[in-house]
């Protein structure tokens, strides 16, 4: 239990989910939980694919400005967007700019709509069974078999940008696995909450 990092509030939270009032929020009320709904869920793998060679906080800092660019990654919305929508992304100064990143967004998002049984379901029929949260932060892998195997399905569907890792990433955000360390005052999904 090395890896907790007591906050000022006396709760002791993962490494990375005490660093900034941005992170101690992300941490405590969503990271881990589980998120189903396509939209939902198109809006997380999205902004995992933008962090991709940045910081986290990065993104997490303008995320209102990508829901208003994005229309609320509402994958309707989003599928119909064409070069003028591009264009007026790559002039957004309050999201990433980069097209190879906006174009992939787009292209998911009409990747999402031909899923017959919808990208909520796809994506958790890969979330692997329960298991105890790792000791320490050094347990936590950078990618498994289940987020190899999501990645190349979501490929093969025609989605971009979400490679082993950033599928990973977005079962650790999306709480198809529970990576909070052992100890962490987050309860984990499922559990009873004693009052």
């Amino acid at each position: 239990m090395t890896d907790l990092v007591i906050g000022d509030d006396g709760l002791p939270r993962c490494p990375w989910g005490a660093g900034t009032a941005d992170y101690v929020v992300y941490h405590d009320e969503e990271w881990g939980r589980p998120v189903r709904g396509d939209d939902a869920l198109y809006e997380r793998m999205t902004l995992e694919a933008f962090q991709s060679g940045l910081s986290w906080l990065t993104i997490l800092r303008k995320r209102q400005a990508f829901r208003r660019a994005f229309d609320d990654f509402r994958i309707s919305a989003v599928a119909g967007y064409g070069e003028a929508d591009v264009a007026r992304l790559l002039a957004d100064t309050g999201i990433v700019r980069n097209r190879a990143k906006i174009e992939a967004a787009i292209a998911n998002a009409r990747a999402a709509l031909e899923l017959p049984e919808g990208l909520s379901e796809l994506l958790w029929s890969f979330a692997p069974p329960n298991r105890p949260r790792p000791a320490s932060f050094a347990e936590v892998p950078a990618l498994t078999d289940a987020s190899t195997a999501m990645a190349k399905a979501l490929k093969r569907r025609g989605f971009r940008f979400v490679g082993p890792t950033t599928a990973y990433a977005l079962m650790q955000a999306t709480g198809m696995v529970d990576d909070h360390v052992a100890g962490c005052h987050v309860v984990p999904p499922g559990a009873a909450v004693m009052g």
